[in-house]
């Protein structure tokens, strides 16, 4: 795509003037963090015309249909020669994109290509494949993976984690824990400026990401006007302001220093909050605070490692005292951390086997693996270290300056395996797609049919089917059967006679399909004694 052609979207403390900018800023952290209906992360659940399907004729429109509702952000259309129609007259019905037709299609292979927004910041995309007349070569459409922009998207999120919890929370641990500010004064400002930088950059890259743009299109006004209108600006936005408090808690007036800094530490769980697979599971008013408490718990405990490591080592007497605060503080700290973290696991992953089955409950795993060696090396410290590096034993303190080092090495590590759930959707969302239906038009003079199976996944589903006429007419069937065949497989057409409720649908319940995969579907309708019409498609089967 190129940069300049995007597609675009129809106490008691006197603090003077800084009171009121602080009371603006929690106002603000505190309805974002308020619940909001959000679902996750969309998956496609059916198109029309359906993948695979061959018309006689060039359609009037298209249909996207999702699990959850959806913004569009590029619609495309690529012709069998491969050049490229953009779609840019669409409706949303709720869960459903129906998006218009421009121009009759000539016959051969179309590739229906989308992207659009999930209601949790993340783009999802795609493309769907239909003939006209009959199947030709298939068009190239250039939906390859861009690796260099997903590295720049980990590497901005590992950055902004760097900022948030490094340097607000080590602005944090300063102006309420340690005594002094020099040490780790620098550090600490430095993650925060790289935070600053970091916030901005990935928002660019949000909307590279989202309109599927290459990263020579960063300065494009469409990429940032995309990505500003996603969850993520309003992400952004929040953390922003809590670097920018943290970063005057050290820089500016004394006197206000700690509510600035507190002030922050609530940026950094709001920004959290605001975007996100952990934030926009449902119940929200669940999640959302406990992704805030989780959130503002890892920026205490990471964010004070750093500051305490450099005092022992460069001012043991002042951290003496550093030291016997954060050692108080950090047990019910970490009690909220494990609690929400596991809370939010259990909502995100749902079953055991995800963790296994899924990129994102592998991630998880080696999160976990982490936070084990993180918690057994702290907990060392707590119990065994800390004691004597408090009452002054210097070979204590050097060991204990060591080991401080070594849980900020890990805490980086857990922070880049985090931002790597950045592009695996939650098992959540993905038991969320798996459970809705697949369905499929299939339309011929003689009569027509809306096919759908519930779930649209291998194994015992249940088959719903609209009957009607070519013209779109009532159609009385004395009898409706549905043959699902899949010959590639050796697999024997399956033959289920169907029901009517009296809903005016034709029902098939339990019925098993067997393997994943493309199936052909065919209804035998039986018209009257002597006529007996057959219409089939291709249907698409999930494996889960």
């Amino acid at each position: 795509m190129n940069a300049a052609t995007f597609p675009t979207r129809p106490s008691g403390i006197r603090i003077g003037p800084v009171s009121s900018g602080l009371v603006a800023a929690l106002v603000l952290m505190t309805l974002l963090v308020l619940p909001c209906r959000a679902l996750a992360h969309a998956a496609l659940v059916a198109t029309d015309p359906a993948d695979g399907t061959v018309l006689v004729r060039s359609p009037a429109h298209f249909s996207l249909t999702f699990s959850e509702p959806v913004s569009p952000l590029v619609l495309t259309l690529v012709r069998p020669d491969g050049t490229r129609l953009a779609l840019t007259s669409f409706r949303l019905n709720y869960r459903t994109v129906e998006v218009d037709n421009p121009e009759t299609l000539k016959s051969g292979t179309h590739v229906l290509s989308w992207r659009v927004i999930s209601e949790d910041g993340h783009p999802v995309g795609g493309s769907a494949l239909f003939s006209v007349g009959a199947p030709s070569a298939t068009p190239e459409t250039g939906e390859a993976v861009d690796w260099s922009l997903r590295t720049a998207i980990w590497i901005g999120k590992l950055l902004l984690y760097a900022g948030l919890f490094l340097g607000v929370g080590g602005a944090f641990s300063l102006a309420w824990l340690a005594v002094h500010r020099r040490c780790g004064r620098r550090f600490v400002i430095s993650a925060l400026l790289c935070g600053l930088v970091a916030a901005p950059v990935s928002l660019g890259l949000q909307g590279l990401d989202a309109l599927g743009a290459p990263l020579a299109g960063l300065a494009a006004p469409a990429v940032w006007r995309t990505a500003l209108e996603t969850s993520f600006g309003w992400m952004v936005l929040v953390a922003l302001i809590a670097l920018g408090l943290a970063l005057l808690s050290l820089v500016g007036p004394r006197a206000p220093r700690k509510l600035l800094a507190l002030a922050g530490l609530v940026g950094v769980g709001t920004a959290l909050a605001a975007s996100g697979h952990a934030s926009a599971a449902e119940p929200q008013w669940l999640t959302r605070p406990l992704v805030f408490l989780h959130g503002a718990a890892i920026a205490f405990w990471t964010g004070a490692l750093a500051p305490l490591g450099l005092a022992l080592r460069f001012q043991p007497a002042e951290a003496q005292v550093f030291l016997r605060r954060f050692s108080r503080a950090i047990l019910p700290v970490v009690a909220v951390l494990a609690a929400s973290g596991i809370v939010l696991a259990i909502i995100q992953v749902q079953t055991p086997a995800a963790l296994i089955n899924t990129a994102y409950g592998r991630l998880l795993l080696l999160k976990l693996a982490l936070l084990l060696f993180l918690f057994t090396l702290a907990s060392v410290n707590r119990w065994t270290l800390t004691a004597p590096a408090e009452a002054g034993d210097t070979e204590v303190q050097r060991r204990l300056v060591r080991s401080i080092g070594i849980e900020t090495l890990i805490v980086l590590a857990i922070f880049g395996v985090a931002a790597g759930w950045r592009f695996t959707p939650p098992p959540r969302a993905l038991a969320i797609a798996a459970a809705q239906p697949v369905s499929v038009h299939i339309h011929t003079l003689q009569a027509m049919a809306d096919l759908s199976i519930t779930p649209g996944h291998a194994g015992q589903v249940a088959a719903s089917m609209v009957i009607m006429t070519g013209d779109f007419g009532p159609l009385d069937a004395k009898a409706v059967t549905l043959v699902l065949s899949k010959p590639d497989s050796g697999i024997e057409p399956i033959k289920r006679p169907a029901t009517k409720p009296g809903d005016g649908t034709w029902r098939v319940d339990n019925l098993v399909i067997p393997l994943p995969g493309r199936w052909n579907a065919r209804l035998d309708i039986l018209v009257s004694d002597f006529e007996l019409v057959k219409i089939e498609a291709p249907i698409e089967i999930r494996s889960d």
